[in-house]
């Protein structure tokens, strides 16, 4: 993996963690159920994505 690519994967990381931190203070500040429930589905999509880039991200800092 190149030093730019390493770059690019970085920087989804930190999209992921500001996304999943907006979703989190969102959710916080809700009434209403359906959008709760939405913003929580969402919320863990997010989540599972940032750590598969940081599974990604591990396997190439231990080659």
């Amino acid at each position: 993996m190149t030093q730019k690519e390493l770059l690019y994967l970085e920087d989804a990381i930190g999209h992921e963690k500001n996304i999943i931190t907006i979703c989190e203070d969102t959710i916080k500040n809700l009434e209403n159920q359906n959008l709760i429930s939405f913003l929580q589905n969402e919320l863990e999509g997010h989540k599972t994505t940032k750590e598969k880039l940081m599974n990604m991200l591990e396997v190439k800092a231990n080659e």
